[in-house]
């Protein structure tokens, strides 16, 4: 009698092994994703948001530490090591673009090669710094958070980094890229609408995105959009990037060690404070010798020496100007209440040297009329648009504050009855 059981119970388990095996197999065959209790996610980061890695084969260097050629790809951005001073003068050649003005489309330095890792990954998008060091949690921390529900890393839980250096009339493959993503992500998790999750100038960059897709198109694929510290209009601090640098918070270099690199950035052009919400006479920057408004930007750039500067703004202002309606349900959320510039004042003739910042409301970063510009959609389109505004995050808490990682994770999960009323 017991071999008997046995017998029956190992020819029960033989089969069942089998019945496993081959759904195992189809499974992944079909590239099925595990039981995910959730829709899939897109996400797409900000400005300084991907990984870059270089590839150097240059003429010169800029200083005798500097490496002219490497036979291998290595880390760029962000590489903690290269932010430090001498150093930073070589990373600031590799990393710097070019301008044409006259087919308005920039290039690498000569001799240097740069790529965007793992594309459709997570992984790049969660940790901007390979070694994963603290200052590099970028995703993470929401990733992380939604693990629970089942999703898997590049198969239901996707990124899709870019070259944040250009703006998106000069992306053109990343955005065919990211239809693709989104239509295997959706094949991958059998037919379930994606959600996007997207933060600072990732935001503007996937209404871009879903402006030049059909409703059609939209409808099949996009479940939800969460838009997390959106810089929809611009930002004062690009003007001060412009004028004087940033040192991206490391003490020991000074903003103007960066300020060559910030510069040839298209994308800190398209991050200009737009006259949609700035009014012709509001006073952005003041010298001791004149005022500048959003009428004089040719202006500003002629007196801070950069000319170019103008160029590349004619280029990127149209491309979201009218912040036309995406067409997908938004969930927009950002902070409020922190200390933001709101005017750069500056004791000289000229907008350059260090100015006194003149605070107003906003999360640090993005000033609070930008931030809340997605408010205009609620009158503007048939699908929901929810506003979140939460006081006292600034623009990277809203990546790790528990709150919103709560809000998130109520979004992103399926709920079976709102579901069979939207079907």
């Amino acid at each position: 009698m017991y071999h008997v059981e046995m017998t029956t119970q190992i020819t029960r388990m033989s089969r069942w092994f089998k019945v496993c095996c081959i759904t195992l197999f189809f499974s992944q065959i079909c590239g099925a994703a595990r039981d995910l209790q959730a829709h899939p996610v897109v996400l797409v980061p900000g400005d300084g948001g991907s990984q870059i890695e270089g590839k150097l084969d240059k003429p010169g260097s800029v200083h005798y530490v500097c490496s002219k050629k490497t036979d291998y790809w290595f880390s760029l951005w962000l590489n903690m090591e290269l932010l430090v001073p001498i150093v930073i003068d070589c990373w600031v050649d590799n990393m710097k673009l070019t301008y044409d003005n006259i087919t308005r489309t920039t290039t690498n330095n000569p001799g240097v090669d740069i790529r965007i890792p793992d594309f459709g990954n997570s992984t790049s998008v969660e940790w901007i710094d390979p070694s994963k060091a603290s200052a590099g949690n970028y995703f993470a921390t929401i990733a992380e958070s939604i693990l629970k529900f089942g999703y898997e890393r590049n198969v239901s839980l996707r990124g899709a980094p870019y070259d944040f250096r250009k703006a998106p009339n000069e992306l053109q493959e990343y955005f065919v890229n990211m239809k693709s993503l989104v239509e295997d992500t959706f094949t991958k998790n059998n037919g379930q609408k994606i959600v996007f999750i997207t933060h600072s100038m990732g935001s503007p960059m996937t209404l871009y995105f879903l402006n030049r897709q059909t409703q059609e198109w939209k409808n099949k694929y996009i479940k939800t959009w969460i838009s997390l510290a959106g810089c929809w209009s611009g930002t004062i601090k690009a003007l001060k990037v412009f004028a004087q640098g940033d040192n991206l918070g490391v003490r020991v270099l000074s903003e103007t060690a960066l300020r060559e690199q910030q510069r040839t950035s298209p994308s800190l052009s398209w991050l200009m404070p737009s006259d949609k919400l700035w009014t012709r006479d509001e006073v952005m920057v003041q010298t001791s010798s004149r005022n500048y408004t959003i009428q004089d930007y040719q202006d500003f750039f002629l007196d801070i020496d950069f000319p170019l500067g103008y160029h590349m703004w004619e280029d990127t202002h149209p491309l979201v100007y009218d912040l036309t309606a995406p067409g997908v349900e938004v969930h927009c959320i950002f902070g409020t209440g922190v200390d933001t510039a709101e005017r750069l004042v500056y004791s000289k003739s000229t907008p350059l040297g260090k100015a006194t910042i003149i605070m107003g409301d906003g999360d640090g970063t993005v000033n609070v009329r930008s931030l809340a510009a997605c408010s205009k959609w609620v009158n503007e389109q048939p699908q929901s648009v929810y506003v979140q505004a939460f006081p006292k995050r600034d623009h990277m808490a809203v990546l790790y504050d528990p709150v919103i990682i709560d809000y998130i994770q109520r979004v992103v999960a399926i709920n079976p009855q709102k579901e069979e009323a939207e079907n």
